[in-house]
């Protein structure tokens, strides 16, 4: 493994908070060289603001599944607050309207209350449903590209 890859690898985990495995294929690898290893390791934001960054734009999109993913991680690493992330979602409806602001808020009550429970309850975060949920966001993303590629 390449300097490159070894610093995204471990930013990636970092921003995430779990143990992400290296994969193949060039979509991984712009994903975990560019993003994690580039991206977000330049200075001058802090992972809160990156954080929130991404959230915006992924709730300006509608991508619940990783407003689902990047909500779990903020929370787990103290970056926001379930009250800050409510907040986001309220202003953010008035910028990007009613259904794309209901639906992060939606994701955050549904994290909140599955961290609740888990607590409550005494189990743990289930870090290997999250790998398994990106990496299935990545094989996703990977197959579209080739679709389009084969166009």
């Amino acid at each position: 493994m390449d300097e490159l890859r070894r610093k995204g690898l471990e930013k990636m985990n970092e921003v995430y908070g779990w143990e992400m495995p290296d994969m193949p294929g060039d979509y991984f690898a712009l994903t975990a060289d560019h993003l994690f290893g580039t991206i977000w390791t330049r200075p001058g934001l802090s992972m809160r603001e990156k954080r929130m960054m991404t959230l915006t734009c992924v709730t300006a999109l509608g991508i619940t599944d990783l407003a689902e993913i990047q909500v779990n991680a903020a929370l787990n690493n103290g970056e926001l607050t379930v009250e800050e992330l409510k907040e986001m979602a309220i202003f953010l409806t008035h910028y990007l309207g009613f259904p794309l602001g209901s639906k992060l808020d939606g994701v955050v009550t549904k994290v909140a209350g599955k961290r609740k429970k888990d607590a409550e309850t005494g189990a743990g975060e289930d870090k290997r449903a999250n790998v398994n949920a990106a990496l299935n966001n990545t094989r996703e993303a990977s197959s579209m590209m080739t679709k389009i590629d084969d166009e």
